[in-house]
């Protein structure tokens, strides 16, 4: 399973009550981070999360309000006397703006492992998470990301017991370990069904709509958008800025054909998004205004 917390919804400043947006999901005891802006180390306090266990922190794109964070959250994990490597994900010149925001945090116990994303779409496997970077349409290079976690096919024994597995490696087999044998190799795939569904969530902020959002979210289980405009009237701003109003983004989500809608990365001028709820589930229906905290545990589909 997976848990998502929704630790920040504001868009280019933080709020009283609502902090700028940033995502984290734990996985088997890794968790990831997606955008480190002000305030997020206090947001993940105070969800009751921890954030010495952060492996992995992508970065959508390089303005402040997504990154200025992150000089205080190495600062606190390198307090919290954290030695394993952390790897950070984002646009070209990654390391270049990293290192200078670490002037004020110099020194950490821990090393800094650096992925420039440099394809308009780029897979990787970091961990137990499958990543796939998307580019999208901001006034700087900036990326939208899906966390896929994969889920193997159901263990088979009459399927080991053809293909002439010994008993004893069933186990290892199905963690997904290949074992070298008196001259033969025993591999998962000799003991196990297709590989079934798994979890897949998209995140993506500051962008104006393009199919490669909706491509890469297709049949997501959560599909977490920027909504910087509700009202009505804010199309050419949106257009202008290169956002998205909350009336694209659930066109996204149903083009998509994701099972749920949350928006974030609000306007300051925007304090009630729920108000614009109706007009936008006219177009996707389980939308929902994302808020600090908002959280939800991603499972894998039951067996039939």
């Amino acid at each position: 399973m997976l848990d998502v917390c929704l630790l920040g919804t504001s868009g280019m400043m933080p709020l009283p009550g609502r902090w700028l947006t940033a995502l984290m999901t734990r996985l088997n005891g890794s968790s990831l981070l997606i955008d480190c802006g002000e305030g997020t180390q206090i947001a993940i306090r105070e969800k009751g999360w921890s954030f010495h266990d952060i492996d992995i922190i992508c970065f959508t794109h390089y303005h402040g309000d997504h990154i200025s964070g992150l000089p205080g959250l190495l600062l606190s994990m390198g307090n919290a006397e954290r030695k394993e490597p952390l790897t950070l994900i984002g646009p070209k010149g990654l390391e270049r703006v990293v290192s200078s925001l670490r002037v004020i945090a110099p020194e950490l116990p821990f090393e800094l492992k650096f992925i420039e994303l440099s394809e308009n779409v780029q897979q990787l496997k970091v961990g137990e998470y499958c990543i796939e970077a998307f580019r999208v349409n901001h006034n700087i290079v900036c990326y939208g990301y899906t966390l896929t976690v994969r889920r193997s096919g159901k263990f088979i024994p009459e399927k080991a017991q053809k293909n002439q597995v010994p008993k004893e490696f069933w186990s290892r087999l199905q963690k997904g370990m290949v074992i070298e044998h008196e001259g033969r190799t025993y591999t998962q795939d000799m003991i196990l069904g297709p590989e079934r569904r798994g979890i897949k969530l998209t995140y993506c902020t500051d962008t104006r709509p393009v199919f490669t959002i909706a491509e890469s979210a297709r049949e997501a289980d959560l599909f977490i958008c920027e909504g910087m405009y509700g009202e009505k009237g804010k199309e050419a701003k949106a257009y202008e800025h290169k956002h998205m109003t909350f009336y694209e983004a659930a066109q996204l989500a149903k083009d998509a054909n994701v099972r749920e809608l949350w928006l974030t990365h609000y306007s300051p001028s925007l304090t009630h998004p729920e108000e614009f709820m109706k007009e936008t589930r006219k177009i996707f229906e389980n939308t929902f205004p994302g808020k600090d905290k908002k959280s939800v545990v991603l499972e894998f589909e039951k067996d039939e």
